[in-house]
């Protein structure tokens, strides 16, 4: 309890709640790997590059590794729980920083939003089929926002054990159908052509890799619990890298067995025939009926674990924000028992009920029309950050004179290669939302808007209150503490709010 007390009266999280597995799988659920395969991939596979799509899947996967490494050479150096933010600020300037942290906050919430959305849409939609029952949509968001404020409030290690148990069994699942499928393809029924350059750079490469670094992104989020992990400056880096190593061969593999269950040939044919119901199908055909309603059992967990997931990172971006004086600083407040940001929570919980409100007083569809609208936009946004990010990096270190593969080239690559990709998606952005209509195709011009504002509040902060302004983006997480529970000597201290 003492440690619940220091961390209430200094405005910090509660620390060493979290070792590198629990991060991975708060990370992994955050990213929806089921809702990913069962509705991202099938769409690549329709309208991208076909049997290319796990070759694709598998060269995203090594760009996003190129931005990690220069991700986690900064950790030591930006201990703070704002991430994008933090970054950002300490290397192109506060301003910039700022600009970010309104972009970051906002693409996260349309994110949860819109997984929320297509959570409640499953939800009728399976009960519907499973017991004839007609539900409203409405009950469930409800029920949900509810669920995920209490245990958002609660301390970070129940999260975590939620998250574990949904992600672990829409995995085992998945891997079932995996090994089934080769099983049944045998040594004889296996084909590579799906890593071949030719199939990979068919028409639709660029589709196809607008999906597939949507469906990755959300790794970044391991910086935003640096503040309550054990050890880390170990714990963190393991938790990046694992990750985006876990993920990636999650998408790669069970995309390829997707390909091979129908033939490389006709997949894409298949696919747009109906992508929806893509994977139920092979699920069905591999596993009984009994497959099939699993898979849509584990479809709603997936997308619940998902809402959960970004519910937590929203918290703490706004924590961290109200900590160096962005947001008001009641939202900078912890938990007096559970260490958790729980004013932040509350305001969450405010959002979450009134965007869902304001869809369902307008008569709108969760999925086509909530859960479309936002995601894409959502998407946008965190590539617009990871670009801005990568891109920082190498003049991080720059200006401290220091260049090497990992703190300069891979970022720099990595980089360029995640804003070709955002332009891909800004340019197709229609394949996306999966409509014509302009003020849906048209949400992204909200970001310019939003980062003007940052960069002038971000002035005004610098002129009028320069005490706030030099605390943005600054260290507040302490460095570990040696057994006697005071900081070492030579350590920084938390700043205080």
């Amino acid at each position: 309890m003492a440690d619940v007390r220091d961390a209430a009266d200094t405005g910090s999280l509660l620390p060493g709640m979290l070792g590198t597995w629990d991060i991975i799988f708060m990370i992994l659920a955050c990213a929806a790997p089921m809702g990913v395969l069962a509705g991202i991939i099938p769409l690549a596979i329709a309208f991208g590059n076909g049997a290319g799509m796990p070759g694709t899947l598998l060269g995203m996967c090594f760009v996003i590794l190129l931005f990690a490494v220069g991700y986690v050479r900064m950790m030591p150096h930006v201990r703070n729980a704002g991430a994008f933010y933090a970054y950002i600020a300490s290397s192109i300037g506060k301003e910039a920083g700022i600009a970010a942290a309104y972009i970051a906050v906002t693409a996260y919430i349309c994110s949860a939003t819109s997984v929320l959305g297509a959570m409640c849409y499953f939800v009728t939609d399976f009960i519907r089929h499973a017991t004839g029952i007609g539900t409203r949509w409405e009950i469930w968001a409800a029920l949900t926002i509810a669920v995920t404020a209490w245990l958002g409030v609660r301390k970070i290690t129940m999260a975590a054990k939620v998250l574990t148990i949904a992600l672990l069994a829409e995995v085992l699942v998945i891997m079932v159908l995996d090994v089934l499928i080769l099983w049944h393809k045998g040594f004889s029924g296996i084909d590579f052509s799906s890593f071949s350059p030719t199939t990979i750079f068919a028409p639709g490469l660029g589709i196809a890799v607008i999906y597939a670094i949507n469906g990755c992104i959300g790794f970044e989020a391991t910086a935003i619990y640096q503040e309550e992990a054990r050890n880390r400056a170990v714990t963190i880096p393991r938790a990046t890298y694992g990750a985006v190593m876990v993920l990636g061969s999650f998408y790669v593999l069970s995309s390829w067995c997707l390909v091979l269950s129908i033939l490389p040939g006709d997949v894409k044919a298949v696919a747009g025939a109906d992508p929806g119901r893509l994977v139920a199908g092979v699920a069905e055909r591999y596993m009984g009926v009994i497959g099939r309603e699993l898979l849509g059992l584990l479809t709603i967990t997936s997308l619940f674990a998902a809402v959960l997931g970004f519910f937590n990172n929203i918290t703490r971006y706004m924590f961290a924000m109200a900590r160096d004086g962005l947001l008001p600083r009641v939202l900078g407040h912890v938990h007096p028992v559970h260490g958790s940001p729980s004013a932040a929570c509350v305001v969450l919980t405010v959002i979450l009920s009134v965007v869902v409100s304001l869809f369902a007083l307008a008569g709108l569809d969760p999925l086509l029309n909530l859960a479309t609208s936002l995601s894409s936009m959502g998407a946008v946004g965190l590539l617009l950050l990871l670009t801005t990010t990568s891109l920082s990096v190498p003049l991080f270190f720059a200006r401290r004179r220091e260049f090497s593969l990992g703190k300069t080239l891979s970022p720099l690559v990595g980089g360029i290669l995640i804003a070709i990709a955002t332009y891909l998606s800004l340019t197709n952005y229609s394949a996306l939302t999966g409509t014509t209509l302009a003020v849906v195709n048209k949400l992204p011009w909200l970001f310019l808007p939003l980062a003007i504002l940052g960069l002038v509040h971000g002035t005004y902060l610098r002129i009028a209150r320069p005490a706030v302004f030099a605390r943005v983006g600054s260290t507040q997480v302490e460095e570990e503490r040696p057994a006697s529970g005071r900081t070492a000597p030579g350590t920084v201290a938390v700043a205080a709010a």
